[in-house]
């Protein structure tokens, strides 16, 4: 009865997770970290926990950090050579067609090239080097829009391009000192979330991950348990156990039978409150007539 029950009960969190929706977010209570909304967020203990504890399970957590630090120390200002440069190659642009140039647009298209280069220190193709790109092109668009504010589209090509192109040879620099910063500080980042890690694993809480990736949550689990299920409707998933019963509380559901089962149903944002309800029902109808074949 304890297989059909745990297996009753896997269907469950497979059905709702089919309702999730695609969505993510940077969450500051959760160390910054890019947390996708159909991602599996569990708190884990002892020597299983101990085990996760390695890179790259420390790697993604320290991309967020090092945006935060890199990005606070990298307030540089664009160079009067990248600016004349720049300049006349976009004013050569624009005089094609002035009225369908775009200052913001324009601006980014030629910084966000400096992105790769700021995020070299991570693995082609990799969880850490995603999120690191998404950071830079994020804080690329932010410049730009800052220095093309203010500049009306009936500006000539002369105003429009000093604006374009102040915001991106400053969005180039930040992005080439940052890019610095997180090489010279991902491997004592790396080291000292390990240690963080493993603390955690030593205590009552445990520590949280997120698809088998470390969440630095700030010393603070409830704070970042809290920020992704407002955030992105997560709930992080704990173990079920005792007699044969079972609830839902929101969108998360909890049952076991003889003893302890565990299913993770940690992924369930935009599912339909109804339909859980009436899925866990159905597992729970499947481990009474398990119970009743065995008497």
């Amino acid at each position: 009865m304890k297989l059909s029950f745990g297996l009753a009960a896997t269907g469950l969190c497979f059905a709702l997770g089919s309702f999730s929706a695609p969505a993510h977010a940077a969450l500051a209570d959760c160390g910054n970290i890019d947390v996708q909304a159909d991602a599996e967020c569990k708190v884990e203990v002892d020597v299983e926990c101990k085990a996760n504890c390695e890179p790259p399970q420390v790697r993604l957590a320290c991309t967020g950090q090092l945006d935060l630090e890199c990005n606070a120390q990298c307030k540089v200002q664009a160079q009067a050579s990248c600016t004349g440069s720049c300049s006349a190659a976009c004013e050569a642009k624009c005089d094609i067609d002035p009225g369908d140039f775009d200052c913001s647009a324009e601006c980014q298209v030629d910084a966000e090239a400096e992105c790769s280069g700021e995020c070299s220190a991570e693995a082609n193709g990799s969880e850490a080097r995603a999120a690191c790109e998404g950071q830079c092109k994020a804080r690329v668009k932010a410049d730009c829009d800052a220095g093309c504010t203010g500049t009306p589209p009936e500006a000539d090509c002369k105003a429009k391009c000093s604006a374009s192109c102040k915001g991106s040879c400053t969005a180039e620099a930040r992005a080439e000192c940052r890019g610095e910063c997180r090489a010279e500080g991902s491997i004592d980042c790396e080291g000292e979330l390990k240690v963080k890690c493993e603390g955690h694993c030593s205590e009552p809480e445990g520590a949280l991950f997120c698809d088998g990736q470390y969440i630095d949550r700030g010393n603070n689990l409830q704070d970042c348990i809290d920020a992704l299920k407002a955030e992105l409707n997560i709930d992080v998933d704990a173990s079920a156990s005792g007699s044969a019963d079972g609830e839902c509380s929101g969108n998360t559901c909890e049952g076991s039978a003889e003893g302890k089962a565990e299913a993770s149903c940690a992924t369930v944002p935009g599912g339909p409150a109804g339909a859980g309800l009436a899925l866990f029902g159905m597992a729970l109808a499947g481990a009474g007539i398990a119970r009743r074949r065995r008497a």
